[in-house]
């Protein structure tokens, strides 16, 4: 079991910055991946940014490739995601994530965060 909690959320103008926080804690070492996604209103759940724990390896949606960046600290447990340029539309409940490697849930996750919602004005 992995417990996931989010923070970091908040509201802030168009082409400011977030820093977005998740902790991690339980059985962390079975994660080979972990994730931020996001939800906004009546849309579908998309993924913004997936890192690879064992080598480092990271994946990006288009749509924030250059203005976001995912990190982990793995002594302190903690996934991040730095967040700059932000937009309007990034607006939404954002997610942390975590999976392992054999995975069968969505999106290659089991454990899911709450959330911390984002909300960019214009």
């Amino acid at each position: 079991q992995v417990q996931l909690v989010e923070s970091g959320g908040g509201s802030v103008q168009a082409g400011g910055s977030l820093r977005l926080s998740c902790a991690a804690s339980g059985y962390t070492s079975s994660s080979y991946r972990m994730g931020w996604f996001r939800q906004a209103p009546g849309k579908e759940r998309e993924g913004v940014a997936t890192i690879y724990t064992g080598g480092g390896r990271t994946y990006y949606a288009d749509s924030v490739k250059g203005r976001f960046t995912i990190s982990q600290d793995n002594a302190k447990n903690t996934l991040y995601l730095q967040m700059n340029s932000l937009k309007p539309e990034d607006s939404a409940m954002y997610y942390c994530a975590a999976g392992g490697y054999g995975s069968g849930g969505t999106y290659g996750m089991d454990y899911w965060g709450k959330g911390t919602l984002v909300t960019i004005s214009s």
